[in-house]
């Protein structure tokens, strides 16, 4: 696959399909693979551009500090690379917290926007799920500091674990990803969890002025569902879309609504 030298970095990108470009922004410690179940659809109907974020996969993996700020400059830049001055753009998890922030500061790339089991701010009324630092093995109160404590692999592992609701993906795809993260370097991924940690686009989300899809799943054990709730009342016009039962991976085991569901948005 090619790559592209965009914001100082390389960036490992793949184009697939024709028509409207439609830029997909992938979670945490996860490829551009991780989007199989959408790009074999989306590609009958859109140009479908995904790409490594900076610290996984095949793009770079510098070892200073990320935010989620540079990585949405990273994808700005690489749809500068590719002549693309305007794009339909998906972000799931940490890849919804990239894509707001190109909303708000590339909003003249911005055709449609599809914000997925995300949050704005992780200290709002919403943000993590009460679920993941249990699993980390916090009960009651932890501070941030607390979580800066924790090795990325056990994070990456714990999300593993509570992010499919359905038992077969349960027993096959998060033991697949748990395998893959204890052979991973993860000191780019650390980065990745450490801009996630700071990242808050809460009070800039009403800058977000084109049409924006806001998805989750209500049963979601990563991410508080309620975080969709508050993106879609402060972003303007948001229509928001609930799962019942969709767990943070409802775009992988729900796929086939999930997909429907965003090429209806797209193409409306």
């Amino acid at each position: 696959m090619p790559k592209a030298l965009v914001n100082g970095i390389n960036v490992n990108y793949k184009i697939e399909g024709s028509g409207e470009p439609l830029i997909m922004i992938m979670g945490v410690a996860s490829s551009l693979r991780a989007w199989y179940f959408q790009t074999r659809v989306f590609k009958k109907h859109f140009r479908v551009i995904t790409f490594d974020n900076r610290g996984c996969g095949d793009s770079d993996k510098p070892i200073e500090p990320y935010s989620i700020r540079t990585m949405a400059d990273d994808a700005a830049g690489l749809m500068e690379h590719l002549g693309i001055e305007k794009a339909h753009v998906l972000g799931i998890s940490m890849g919804g917290m990239i894509a707001q922030e190109l909303a708000i500061n590339y909003p003249e790339k911005i055709n449609k926007l599809i914000l997925g089991c995300t949050f704005a701010k992780r200290s709002d009324p919403a943000g993590i799920s009460d679920a993941l630092p249990r699993r980390l093995g916090y009960v009651g109160n932890y501070s941030y500091t607390d979580l800066l404590s924790i090795p990325a692999k056990n994070i990456v592992i714990a999300m593993a674990e509570l992010a499919f609701n359905k038992k077969i993906y349960k027993v096959i795809l998060s033991s697949v990803i748990k395998l893959a993260v204890k052979k991973m370097d993860c000191s780019g991924i650390a980065n990745q969890i450490n801009a996630i940690w700071k990242h808050d686009t809460i009070d800039r989300l009403k800058f977000i002025k084109v049409p924006t899809l806001v998805i989750t799943g209500n049963a979601d054990s990563i991410i508080n569902p309620q975080s969709s709730v508050v993106i879609a009342k402060r972003v303007p016009n948001a229509k928001l879309v609930k799962y019942d039962g969709g767990s943070h991976a409802f775009f992988v085991e729900m796929r086939k609504r999930f997909n429907s569901e965003v090429i209806a948005f797209l193409n409306h």
